[in-house]
C-alpha cells in the first residue's frame, strides 16, 4: 500500500487532536479547582469526568448508522461543532447539571471521531502495516492530549480557566475548513439487518474477539479512566508543597500537564515504531504481556511515599507503558475487525473501551472519597494481573500450535 493512503488517517487524527484540547485541559483543572466550577463534592468530579464516556455507550450504534447514511465528512463536521460548543461551555457555565450537559456533548463528538478514525485505519491499511497505522493515528490525535494538558494546565494557572476554554473552542472551530477541503463524504457499506444480526452473533462466539473486548475495557479503565483522571490528585499526594524551578512556583496542575505532555510528545514517534515492531517478528501478544505486567508493578508502587525524583521517573516509565498498552490493544482489535465484520467489531470494541474509560473516574473518585487514593491504585494493579496471565496462556497455546504445524 502506497504512502498517500496514510493521508486520511493523518487528517482525521489531527482534527481530532485540535478538538480534544478542552477535554484534556479539564482532566487537569477540574480535580484541582472543582469549587471554581460550582461543584460541591469530589464525587461530582468523578461523574463529570466519566459522563462523556457513559453517554457514548448507548449511542455507538447510532453513530455507526450516521456513517452509513450521511457520510464521513458530515459526521466529522458534526463532531467538530459539538466539540467546540462543549469546550466553550466549560468556562461559561457553573454547576453540576450544566457541566454534565456539556460533557455529554463532548462524549457524542468523541464517538464520531473515534469510530471514524478506526474505520479510516481499516480502509487505509493492510495487515502488514496495520500496527504502524494504529500507532500513527494514536500518536497524532494524542497531540491533543499533549497541548491540552501541557498548555491547559499552565495557561489556566496563569490566565484563568475561562480564557483557555474560549481559546480552545475557537481553535476547534477553525478546523472546519480543513474538513471541507480534505475529507471526502464517503459512506460505509451498509449490510442488511439479517446479515448484521448473524455477524454480531458470530462475534460473541469467538473467544479471541471477546477477550480483545475485555482487554480494551481494562486498558481504557487503567489508562484513560483511573490514571488520567486522578494523576493530579496522585501528584498532590506526593507533594508537600509547590516546587520551585528557576524561580518559578510549579503546582500539581502544572506537573501533571508536563508529565502527560511528555508521553503524548513521544507518541507520534514511538507508537508507530511499536506498531511496526508488532507487525514484524515480535508479534503483538508478547509485547502486550510485558506491558501488562510492568503496568501492574508501577501501579502498586505509586501510592507509596517515594522521593520526588523517583516518583517522577516512575510516572514517565508508566507513561511509556501506556503507549505500548494502547497501541497493542488497538492493533489486535483492528486485526480482528478486518473484513466484512469490521463495523460490528469496531463498534463493540469502542463500546467496551468506553465502558472502561467511564468506570475509571466514576469508581476512582468514589474510592478516593471512601478509602483513599492508595486503595484505588492497589486495586487497579490487582485487576491487571489476571489479564496478563490470560494472554500468557493464549501465547503459549499459539507457540505450541506453531510447533506442531512445523513438526508435521
Amino acid at each position: 500500500m502506497s504512502n498517500p493512503s496514510r493521508k486520511p488517517i493523518v487528517i482525521i487524527a489531527l482534527v481530532t487532536a485540535v478538538c480534544m484540547l478542552g477535554n484534556e485541559m479539564l482532566f487537569i483543572v477540574l480535580p484541582l479547582y472543582w469549587k471554581y466550577f460550582g461543584l460541591t463534592s469530589l464525587w461530582q468530579v468523578g461523574v463529570l469526568l466519566s459522563a462523556n464516556r457513559m453517554i457514548r455507550i448507548p449511542i455507538n450504534s447510532l453513530v455507526g448508522w450516521c456513517y452509513n447514511r450521511i457520510g464521513k465528512r458530515s459526521c466529522i463536521m458534526a463532531a467538530v461543532v459539538l466539540a467546540a460548543a462543549s469546550t466553550f461551555s466549560y468556562g461559561m457555565v457553573k454547576g453540576f447539571w450544566l457541566l454534565l450537559i456539556a460533557r455529554c456533548l463532548w462524549g457524542i463528538a468523541w464517538s464520531f471521531f473515534r469510530i471514524g478514525g478506526y474505520l479510516t485505519i481499516l480502509t487505509s491499511s493492510n495487515l502488514e502495516m496495520r500496527g504502524q497505522s494504529v500507532g500513527l493515528y494514536n500518536g497524532l490525535w494524542g497531540l491533543g492530549t499533549l497541548f491540552g494538558m501541557l498548555f491547559g494546565g499552565l495557561l489556566a494557572e496563569l490566565f484563568g480557566i475561562q480564557t483557555v476554554t474560549t481559546l480552545f473552542s475557537i481553535l476547534a472551530a477553525s478546523s472546519i475548513p480543513f474538513i471541507i477541503r480534505f475529507i471526502e463524504n464517503t459512506k460505509e457499506q451498509e449490510h442488511s439487518p439479517q446479515r448484521k444480526k448473524k455477524k454480531d452473533f458470530t462475534i460473541w462466539k469467538s473467544k479471541r474477539i471477546v477477550s480483545t473486548f475485555i482487554t480494551g475495557l481494562i486498558v481504557a479503565f487503567v489508562v484513560y479512566g483511573v490514571f488520567a483522571s486522578t494523576l493530579s490528585k496522585l501528584i498532590e499526594l506526593q507533594m508537600n508543597n509547590t516546587l520551585i524551578v528557576l524561580g518559578l512556583s510549579i503546582g500539581a496542575g502544572s506537573i501533571t500537564g508536563i508529565v502527560q505532555a511528555l508521553r503524548t510528545g513521544w507518541d507520534p514517534f514511538l507508537a508507530p515504531y511499536l506498531g511496526r515492531c508488532s507487525d514484524q517478528k515480535w508479534g503483538r501478544i508478547p509485547i502486550l504481556i510485558i506491558a501488562l505486567l510492568a503496568a501492574a508493578f508501577c501501579l502498586s508502587l505509586f501510592p507509596l511515599k517515594l522521593p520526588m525524583a523517583l516518583f517522577i521517573a516512575m510516572l514517565l516509565l508508566f507513561q511509556l507503558i501506556t503507549t505500548v498498552l494502547i497501541t497493542m490493544s488497538d492493533s489486535i482489535a483492528a486485526d480482528l475487525a478486518a473484513g466484512p465484520r469490521q463495523v460490528s467489531v469496531i463498534a463493540f470494541y469502542t463500546l467496551f473501551s468506553d465502558i472502561g474509560a467511564a468506570l475509571g473516574p466514576l469508581l476512582g473518585f468514589v474510592m478516593i472519597d471512601v478509602f483513599g487514593i492508595q486503595s484505588l491504585y492497589w486495586l487497579t494493579s490487582f485487576i491487571i494481573v489476571p489479564l496478563a496471565v490470560y494472554w500468557i496462556i493464549v501465547f503459549k497455546k499459539e507457540v505450541r500450535m506453531i510447533g506442531l504445524m512445523k513438526g508435521q
